[in-house]
């Protein structure tokens, strides 16, 4: 995250930032919802791609685990993990630069 930052500009990076907050709190609302294996697996890659991109190894190894199980045909995935790791995710970007990555 912090390489993002230094990469892009301040300004840039909150604006990334308010991106990612407003794009991925719409998939984790509509997660529970989603019908079908194929939405599922584009949505949770969606989620993968956006928490790797800002540094969050938990919840994109969440999202991945999510994404391969979804991608098999399987639709057991554990939202409530994914969501629980978002959001634990969330806090950590909204604390600001010295809170660990989720």
């Amino acid at each position: 995250m912090n390489e993002l930052r230094s990469e892009i500009g301040e300004d840039d990076f909150a604006e990334v930032v308010a991106m990612f907050l407003e794009e991925a709190d719409e998939v984790i609302a509509r997660l529970s919802r989603t019908v079908g294996a194929k939405a599922l697996e584009a949505d949770l890659h969606f989620l993968k791609g956006a928490a790797l991109n800002l540094g969050f190894a938990r919840f994109a190894a969440a999202c991945q685990s999510g994404e391969r199980r979804a991608a098999a045909g399987d639709t057991a995935v554990d939202v409530a993990q994914v969501c629980s790791s978002y959001q634990a995710s969330k806090q950590a970007l909204v604390a600001g630069p010295k809170a660990s990555a989720a």
